[in-house]
Parts: structure tokens; C-alpha cells; sequence
């Protein structure tokens, strides 16, 4: 039976000009046959050279040891033999640095469980093509995403509550700094944005790193995404 991702993902027109599809390598982690079909197709419409599939999270380890890291992981939270999560963090361990969730789950615990777990995306399955197509660009460029209504739902369910160590410490400029890390901008092109040398945007990282507790890029925006102080 033919799901409303698949019927989703088939709809989104593949890119007509070559030369606008960037090559990458990638690997389609999910245990539904269709899904997996549609985003290989799709990956391969954006661009993907070479694309491997895997149904379990064990399937997912053995490809990932023999390949080594790919430029870009799409996986589900909920496998047959262990949690996504733990997938997504054994990645991350071994050198994977764009991973995306595509999934169901659309509740706060799953979402910012990923984004710790090192994911830079997080995707619905419900999702329209558009957010599909350029959540996965966005994270191709180096940048973090967040499904819109997962967004507001990061920010909604951390109001009145405990926000990460350090984020509430940020200044409006580092705020900027880090929106703009977001977008996948290098720190030259931070400061073309905001009118600062590279080396004053290296210093503001470096505020940043200290406040938080992490100099990871895709871990501080991952932070001020669920401190709820950048979408």
C-alpha cells in the first residue's frame, strides 16, 4: 500500500539542470520497502552518485563499517531490532557528520533526543515535498534543520521550563553568530553577513564554545534550537 510520503516524495519534480545537483553518497536507513525506494529515487534525483539501503539498525552498522562514512545518512527513529537513536549516535561516533531523521514520531522527547543523539535534521514523514527536499539540501550545506512544526514545538515545550546550561547566556550577537552557522555559513561568510572580520566571527565562536560547553557547530545550534533562541 502506497503511503502519503511516497505519494509525497514521487510528486517532487527531480532537478532538470545538472549542473545544480550537487554529488553526494548516501545511505536510506528504514524498514518500510517503499519508503526506502522513494527517498533512494529521490536522492538520486538531488544529486546522490551512490546510494545504500538498510531495513534494521544491525543492517545499518555493517554497511556503515564496511563503507565508512557517507556524506549523508536518512534514517528512522523506529527500527525493528534497536532504537534510532542509538544508531544515530554510534554515526556520529564514527565520523558520520549529516545525519537526518525522517520520521513518524512529531513529540518533543523524540525530537530533541536527535538532535542530541547528533542528528543536524529532523524531518516528518508528514511533511509536504518542499520541506522534504529542502531539509536535506540544508543539511547537504553544512546547516541544521528542523521540520517547521517540529521548530515551533522545540521552542513551545521549553517555555517555563529549564533551558540547556548556557544558552540563556548568549548575547543577541552570538545569537546571530550561531542562526547564520545554521544556514551552513562559514565564518567568512558570517562576516560578510554581519559586517565583522572571520576573526571576529573565530572570537564570538569561541564565546559561544565556552558558554555551551561544546565547540560542535551542528551541537550549539542543536543547543539554541532547543533553548528555543533560533528556529
Amino acid at each position: 500500500m502506497s503511503t502519503g510520503l511516497d505519494n509525497a516524495l514521487d510528486s517532487i519534480p527531480t532537478q532538470a539542470n545538472g549542473s545544480r545537483a550537487r554529488s553526494f553518497s548516501a545511505m536510506v536507513v528504514d524498514d518500510h520497502p517503499l519508503v526506502r525506494e522513494s527517498m533512494v529515487t529521490r536522492l538520486r534525483g538531488m544529486g546522490a552518485r551512490e546510494v545504500v539501503e538498510a531495513a534494521t539498525a544491525g543492517e545499518a552498522r555493517a554497511r556503515a563499517h564496511v563503507s565508512g562514512p557517507r556524506e549523508l545518512c536518512l534514517l528512522d527513529l523506529g527500527l525493528p531490532d534497536g532504537s534510532g537513536l542509538d544508531l544515530l549516535s554510534d554515526l556520529r561516533g564514527a565520523g558520520w557528520q549529516r545525519l537526518v531523521v525522517l520520521s513518524a514520531a512529531d513529540d518533543p522527547y523524540s525530537v530533541r533526543a536527535a538532535f542530541v543523539a547528533g542528528a543536524q535534521g529532523y524531518l516528518l514523514k508528514s511533511a509536504s515535498p518542499v520541506v522534504v527536499v529542502d531539509g536535506v539540501r540544508r543539511v547537504l550545506d553544512g546547516g541544521v534543520y528542523a521540520d517547521p512544526a517540529v521548530a515551533s514545538m522545540l521552542a513551545a515545550g521549553l517555555r517555563g521550563g529549564p533551558v540547556d546550561s548556557g544558552v540563556a547566556d548568549l548575547s543577541g550577537r552570538e545569537i546571530e553568530v550561531l542562526r547564520l552557522v545554521s544556514d551552513g555559513r562559514s565564518n567568512k561568510q558570517i562576516g560578510e553577513d554581519l559586517g565583522l572580520s572571520a576573526l571576529t566571527v573565530k572570537s564570538h565562536l569561541a564565546r559561544i564554545a565556552r558558554k555551551l560547553g561544546t565547540g560542535d557547530r551542528a551541537e550549539m545550534v542543536a543547543m539554541a534550537m532547543r533553548g528555543g533562541v533560533i528556529r
